[in-house]
């Protein structure tokens, strides 16, 4: 296990918010050279520290769409597995382990009631899945 100092956990920061930034921009933020921010990144990549990039698609505009927090009981040591059938459903946006009486939360974006519908079927056909529990995210309060 690699231990972050600062610096890491600046540029994992700045990688979660443009995992396609040029290592220029990167340098220029952190204030530091290229070289050292390249150093870092290819450590970092060689630990596990950053396991990949990913594509970030363009979040739903307010009040299109349905959004749903869904908790998710999974059978026995089978987490790993549901982890993996479930990030191929491109309506969860977001997947959480948790603690209590659910093992995962989901956060699902869907075009629609019927589609929501839909996804949850799915999801409920995983194996592994024993139980979920969705709420419907009615409006965002600040």
């Amino acid at each position: 296990m690699i231990l972050l100092d600062s610096l890491d956990r600046q540029l994992i920061s700045l990688l979660r918010a443009d995992g396609r930034a040029p290592v220029s921009r990167l340098a220029e933020a952190l204030k530091v050279s290229r070289a050292t921010v390249q150093a870092r990144l290819d450590r970092l990549i060689e630990s596990g520290a950053i396991l990949g990039f990913t594509v970030r698609a363009e979040e739903r505009r307010a009040g299109e769409g349905v959004r749903a927090i869904t908790l998710i009981e999974v059978s026995g040591a089978s987490t790993s597995a549901v982890i993996r059938a479930l990030r191929g459903l491109p309506e969860i946006t977001a997947l959480h382990t948790t603690n209590g009486a659910w093992d995962l939360v989901a956060e699902v974006h869907a075009d629609s009631l019927a589609d929501l519908d839909r996804i949850l079927r799915e999801m409920r056909t995983v194996e592994g899945v024993l139980n979920s529990e969705t709420s419907i995210l009615l409006r965002s309060v600040q």
